[in-house]
């Protein structure tokens, strides 16, 4: 996906941008798990800056390792979401890019995605955000097109309180698959160079 304009670049480690917004992910790999809590401080933290784009969020997930399983794991993220400063939210949402469409989309749905992105950035100047975890890709265009448009009537204060919940939920399923990864992985250093397969 490619980026937009106003969002504020990133420095490495991180590559050109998050991972997709989640489209389904199942449970953390308890031997993903593993790894994940012996990587050191600098890639685990590098790592988890594709999950959730704020670096306190990353540092704190770090921190705390390690995980004897993934419920901790999981609600460790939880509670460093809940914990983001208006700062960090603003930091978490300049590294979001907003959610596509499956590549063979019907083009009047990726035109009218797009208007709406746009419409949507210039109004709360920040990339429109939601978690897909769960829906086909037959139920994305009518999913992210109801969400965009019902969404554009909030308040920005209103707006940024549901999209701080969306990185929340994209958070978890981004973790999910990182520890998926990380299992399937021959070794660490594509996580030490904090690069991991996509969602969805």
């Amino acid at each position: 996906m490619a980026g937009h304009p106003h969002h504020a670049p990133r420095s490495p480690p991180l590559s050109s941008h998050l991972p997709a917004q989640a489209r389904g992910s199942s449970g953390p790999s308890r031997s993903g798990l593993a790894r994940f809590n012996a990587l050191t401080p600098e890639a685990a933290e590098a790592a988890l800056m594709h999950c959730c784009g704020s670096r306190r969020w990353a540092h704190r997930v770090a921190v705390h390792r390690p995980y004897p399983d993934s419920e901790a794991l999981l609600a460790a993220a939880d509670e460093a979401s809940y914990d983001l400063s208006h700062a960090d939210l603003a930091q978490a949402l300049a590294a979001e890019c907003s959610a596509e469409l499956e590549p063979g989309a019907p083009y009047a749905a990726v035109l009218a995605l797009a208007a709406g992105h746009a419409e949507y950035e210039r109004k709360f100047g920040h990339a429109f955000v939601i978690c897909l975890a769960g829906r086909t890709p037959e139920e994305q265009a009518d999913q992210l097109l109801a969400a965009i448009r019902r969404r554009m009537g909030h308040d920005v204060d209103e707006e940024r309180s549901l999209s701080a919940d969306e990185l929340r939920r994209l958070a978890q399923a981004r973790l999910c698959d990182l520890t998926h990864w990380l299992t399937s992985s021959d070794g660490l250093t594509g996580a030490e160079m904090g690069l991991f397969a996509p969602v969805g």
